[in-house]
């Protein structure tokens, strides 16, 4: 009975509960799945949205381009406090700067709307910006004398959003529209075959390399024999007049940048899949710091066209995903695990449910993820905020290395006492252990010292570490082997400390009350070496509150046992005495020595 250990199922079960609690109170994560726990212990890759999951999710607009004219804009955030200038002067609003302004606001299915002084928007933050931009150069009251009459919705095959609009002060038509710069430049080729098509191109291409989002808008004025009801695809691509460009920018979340850099440290690949330019996705990644060395990135057309076998290299090898579809986003998931990876998928879309799916853990925005990735996700960050992923697989490491510790605490002082046992059988001595004082010695490890894993903080170095691979076996080599000679050290000690006790004098009683008190403070010993891998007395140093609490309330039930009349009468036992417990500390302390040393040579041969 003795070498059972009946605490080990309840302790794993304790060490996950905690963890996933301690999750929900101090990083608002809700874990769906307890499996999920360990998995997050061996991610080596993230692969996340960018807008509002590594920035902030606030397009601001900071430079235009209208004809040949450069704006700047100030003002950050949906507020529309700011102004535009040029050549460091406020800019006044000419007719072409003005119908720039109205075709990024009318173009548009976003509302920007003010509730206690704070904005915020409904809808899609580039559709934000352009909103916030129009109200700062034209005043929050002005009305706007285009009627929306016909709405084309951005798809993200076409990549525009175009409006079909009436003017009440001319009564003409207008469609406006707003989207991604080569398709606009598709258009305005065909409306004007002496378009500047280079000019604007190199335009794109310094902002984008600057890591802003680029917009083009143009209009396409319907004809005075012609009256659209609604507005369709051929009619921009029939020509439309260019306006110009407009540089938004979302900046990035501060804690964001720390947190790539602790998990490029612990060896975890982030990889950024956005709907962005590539030019501009590699820029932000960059800024961020996603990862040490070159910024890869690739567009989801470029990913189509690979064979089947290239894919899981070039996914491995990539740290930027550009203009990609949602059936990109799950060929990147596919690929990547037939690397061997274990990846985390963080979204908040419908169209993320198959990839969060696929994921070996799938991780879902609380505030602005849809109730379908939700379902689909096995881990729900509670403040859409993608720095809490670096604690909580910091968090799911220390749960899983607590578990280990468990197990390679309680196998082999629990095997101790049955080798005490199987011993003194096979050598034909009495048994110098009752059952009841073995099931004593379980009792008590099993409601106190055990528990004290469940608070054990993170080891020192958790997240400089590499992931651990999530096929890798429990227990190593080594580790077997230490818990064999531990419970082979514990067994011996006790026995050769019994009949020392016996040959000094001591009788039967009284050894057998030394030898119960051995084999619990060899347990303590023993805990203070397992913790940790390091070595030496300053660890002592990093046990919590409530370990020590719990090896106190561990002494406590012994000194209980040992002296209390009723206690001594049930279990056989009887007081100490000063002299006595000196001799059962220092033979308890004999494991904790020996087990150090050789955590000392270990780590002297690993120098």
């Amino acid at each position: 009975m003795g070498a059972i250990p009946e605490g080990l199922p309840a302790i794993a079960s304790v060490i996950l509960a905690f963890g996933i609690s301690k999750m929900a109170k101090l990083y608002n994560t809700i874990i769906k799945s307890m499996p999920a726990v360990e998995t997050l212990g061996s991610v080596d890759v993230i692969a996340t949205d960018k807008t509002g999951t590594l920035t902030k999710n606030e397009m601001s607009a900071t430079e235009l381009w209208v004809g040949d004219h450069h704006y700047t804009v100030s003002g950050n955030g949906y507020a529309p406090v700011g102004e535009i200038t040029t050549v460091g002067q406020p800019a006044p609003i000419t007719n072409d700067l003005k119908l720039f302004l109205e075709a990024g606001y009318q173009a548009n299915d976003t509302i920007l709307t003010e509730t206690d002084g704070k904005w915020s928007i409904n809808g899609e933050p580039t559709d934000g910006a352009f909103l916030t931009l129009y109200r700062k150069a034209l005043g929050v009251d002005y009305q706007s004398p285009y009627e929306p009459e016909d709405l084309l919705p951005f798809d993200s095959d076409y990549r525009y959003i175009a409006e079909l609009t009436k003017n009440q002060e001319n009564d003409r038509q207008y469609i406006f529209v707003k989207g991604s710069p080569d398709k606009l430049f598709e258009m305005a080729t065909k409306g004007n075959p002496n378009f500047a098509l280079d000019k604007w191109q190199q335009r794109v291409a310094d902002w984008s390399a600057d890591g802003k989002r680029v917009i083009a808008v143009g209009y396409r004025e319907v004809p005075y024999n012609e009256t659209l009801t609604d507005v369709e695809h051929e009619h921009l691509f029939a020509g439309i007049k260019f306006l110009g460009l407009a540089a938004l920018r979302d900046a990035p979340r501060k804690e964001v940048i720390a947190a790539l850099k602790t998990m490029n440290n612990a060896g975890v690949a982030v990889k950024m899949i956005t709907g962005d330019d590539p030019t501009t996705a590699r820029a932000i990644g960059k800024e961020l710091g996603l990862a040490p060395g070159e910024i890869n990135a690739i567009t989801g057309a470029e990913w189509d066209q690979l064979p089947e076998d290239a894919r899981p290299d070039v996914a491995d090898q990539t740290q930027v995903f550009a203009r990609t579809t949602p059936q990109n986003k799950l060929e990147i998931i596919e690929a990547l695990q037939k690397k061997q990876k274990t990846t985390a998928m963080v979204g908040d879309g419908v169209n993320d449910a198959p990839a969060l799916k696929k994921a070996d853990i799938g991780v879902a925005m609380g505030i602005k993820g849809t109730d379908v990735a939700k379902d689909s996700a096995d881990m729900i960050l509670g403040d859409d905020n993608f720095a809490t992923m670096a604690a909580v697989i910091k968090e799911g490491r220390r749960i899983y290395d607590n578990i280990k510790r468990s197990i390679l605490f309680l196998l082999p002082t629990s095997f101790a006492e049955g080798l005490v046992v199987a011993f003194s059988l096979l050598t034909g001595q009495e048994v110098p252990l009752q059952p009841s004082q073995l099931l004593w010695i379980n009792l008590i490890s099993a409601i106190t010292i055990q528990f004290a894993f469940v608070f054990e903080p993170a080891a020192k170095g958790i997240m400089n570490r590499k992931p651990r691979p999530v096929h890798q076996r429990l227990m190593d080599r080594h580790d077997l082997i230490q818990m064999g000679y531990v419970a082979a050290l514990m067994a011996i000690f006790a026995l050769v400390g019994y009949d020392w006790f016996i040959h000094a004098g001591a009788d039967t009683i009284n050894a057998t009350t030394m030898m119960v008190n051995t084999i619990v403070f060899s347990k303590i010993f023993y805990f203070f070496s397992i913790r940790t891998d390091d070595y030496g007395a300053h660890r002592l140093n990093s046990i919590t509150t409530k370990a020590w609490g719990v090896i106190i309330l561990m002494i406590g039930f012994q000194l209980i046992l040992t002296y209390v009349p009723f206690m001594q009468s049930v279990f056989h036992v009887e007081g100490l005495s000063i002299i006595e417990w000196i001799a059962v500390i220092i033979f308890a302390a004999l494991t904790f020595i020996l087990a150090e040393l050789d955590k000392l040579i270990m780590a002297i041969r690993q120098r």
